[in-house]
């Protein structure tokens, strides 16, 4: 059980959504009535920032006690960075596929195909840890579920119904997405809202000795932070979908993570100053444990509930991107033709498909606890694989910049090298090994990408 905790606590924070509605052979009126708002862009940015490890990241801050919110800081500022990107390019030159597209209008098409190909991979890898994230939460809940067949049989049930969810369309996985963000975001707030006043101060001023420097300490625990910001890019990817994208997407995508930051921000207050240093670094729940402190036994598994919904509504626009960035590539002609074919409720069912087999598979291997080292290395990889987007996107914007109108371009260039520089510091954070499997992964990609274009010129 403490290894699924584990493996759930780097899942889906390090995870995002990717959604697109875009295909020759898609009905114009389909497009037209998926038209996504301000509302269900923005709880595409909070929905996929918050997943399972949010739930579990004060445990990993413990260490660092009040230092922590150091490390908040520091990432919150990296993501506005990054969400500063998004906008602009969105603002400028919104299209299907808001990373892969940007990546390939600025760069090129094989950086766009490197792009379609780790968001595509890392998705339904991913998808097995939030799947597997959700069961074990759920089994807090229904102890007869805490055994490992069971966790795995309980995900694979929650990743074929939200399978079945999306092959209805893309508006009827919006709309899950707008329900579900809600009813995770609203009561985080108020947890951290309403919890202010049970703060012990003495446990929020407390800081443990550390061996190395306080700048040190601070970046480090920013290193942890970083993970839970990621899925910035969210309400970028369904431009065609978007009503009024070049209005919509900067203010959803800046909005989401000023809510996101501000949720975090507030959470870890209470936490902190809740529970004990001594008691959080060992804590298995830590918000259900606060939860339970403040308000008694059944705020801590209304704290549980929160976090089963959380994973299952990241896990419905996850599962949703497993089509539709593939289909994006395809429209281009930089993935095979067969990922772009759409059943008649406009979805993508091939990929949709395709990516849920292969995250079933994956959950099948969890079923033996000797396979979980081997599961949470994937799931550090396929984080590896999505760094590289951002990376791209903030090169890409310094290129699409060029006839623009812009009121202060030298600022925006600054922003840009700075988010740039915060990916890259991202990645190497990410570690060593995951970062050496992730680029021979990339590299995988190569004879894919000539297999491609050479029957595409046959």
């Amino acid at each position: 059980m403490r290894e699924v905790y584990a493996c759930s606590s780097i899942t889906l924070t390090r995870l995002r959504i990717i959604t697109s509605a875009h295909s020759e052979n898609q009905p114009a009126q389909a497009v037209k009535s998926a038209g996504f708002g301000l509302s269900i862009s923005t709880a595409m940015v909070v929905g996929t920032m918050i997943g399972s490890g949010i739930f579990f990241l004060p445990v990993s801050l413990a260490e660092f006690g009040s230092l922590s919110f150091g490390g908040w800081i520091i990432s919150a500022s990296g993501a506005l960075a990054l969400a500063f990107v998004f906008a602009r390019l969105n603002q400028w030159q919104p299209g299907l596929g808001g990373p892969y597209y940007f990546t390939r209008e600025g760069i090129g098409d094989y950086p766009g195909f490197l792009v379609a190909w780790g968001y595509w991979i890392s998705i339904w890898v991913g998808n097995a840890a939030v799947a597997i994230a959700c069961a074990s939460y759920l089994s807090l809940l229904i102890p007869a579920l805490d055994h490992p067949v069971a966790i795995a049989s309980t995900a694979l049930v929650i990743v074929w119904i939200f399978t079945f969810i999306n092959l209805m369309g893309l508006k009827e996985a919006g709309r899950v997405q707008l329900f579900t963000t809600l009813l995770k975001a609203i009561p985080l707030f108020l947890f951290g809202l309403i919890g202010l006043g049970s703060i012990e101060w003495q446990n929020l001023s407390y800081i443990p000795s550390q061996e190395s420097s306080l700048g040190a300490t601070v970046l480090a625990s920013s290193a942890l932070w970083l993970w839970a910001f990621l899925g910035i890019e969210a309400a970028s990817i369904p431009a065609d979908n978007v009503r009024d994208p070049k209005r919509t997407l900067p203010r959803a995508t800046f909005l989401g993570v000023a809510i996101v930051a501000v949720i975090y921000g507030l959470c870890a207050m209470v936490i902190f100053g809740v529970i004990p240093n001594s008691e959080l670094a060992s804590s298995s729940g830590p918000f259900a444990d606060a939860a339970t402190k403040m308000w008694g036994s059944w705020a801590g598994y209304g704290m549980i509930a929160v976090a089963v919904i959380s994973t299952l509504g990241a896990l419905n626009g996850l599962i949703l991107v497993g089509g539709q960035m593939p289909r994006a590539a395809a429209g281009d002609d930089l993935f095979p033709k067969w990922f772009g074919k759409l059943n008649r409720r406009g979805a993508p069912a091939n990929g949709i498909v395709l990516s849920s087999a292969l995250t079933s598979v994956l959950i099948l291997t969890n079923i033996s606890k000797t396979t979980v080292g081997l599961f949470n290395f994937s799931i550090l990889l396929s984080t590896t694989t999505v760094l590289v987007p951002y990376i791209f996107c903030s090169a890409a914007a310094f290129r699409l910049q060029q006839g623009q109108q812009e009121n202060w371009p030298l600022f925006s260039r600054f922003i840009f090298a700075l988010a740039f520089l915060f990916s890259m510091w991202a990645l190497g954070g990410s570690g060593e090994e995951a970062v050496y499997w992730g680029f021979l992964l990339m590299m995988f990609s190569v004879p894919v990408y000539v297999a491609i274009k050479g029957s595409k010129e046959e």
